[in-house]
């Protein structure tokens, strides 16, 4: 077993920034989620989770370029790390174990 854990919405949160490969920023990773999902994210709780995958070394971060359809502001961008993924691919695989563990006859009914 694995000594991390991730949370669901971070595990979420990650496999999500993957998806978006390149292109994830807040309001991407949201609607992304939102659509894939049918589940509401709060801008404030994305950022959060966002912050803290960043400081675990999960994700990194990069700024964009200024444009001047958000008044100049630069967007944020995430990228798993090769770290992100190792804990992604443990998770992953702790998730199957289980799944697999399940007998069969639960399933009939």
């Amino acid at each position: 077993m694995s000594k991390h854990h991730l949370g669901e919405f971070e595990e979420i949160v990650i496999l999500t920034v993957a998806i978006l490969h390149g292109k994830a920023y807040g309001i991407a990773i949201i609607e992304e989620i939102e659509k894939r999902l049918n589940r509401r994210v709060s801008i404030g709780s994305l950022q959060t989770v966002l912050k803290r995958l960043e400081t675990k070394g999960y994700l990194s971060s990069e700024l964009g370029e200024a444009t001047k359809v958000r008044g100049g502001k630069r967007k944020r961008f995430f990228t798993v790390t090769a770290y992100g993924l190792k804990i992604l691919e443990e998770t992953k695989n702790q998730r199957l174990k289980l799944w697999e563990s399940i007998p069969n006859t639960v399933f009939e009914r």
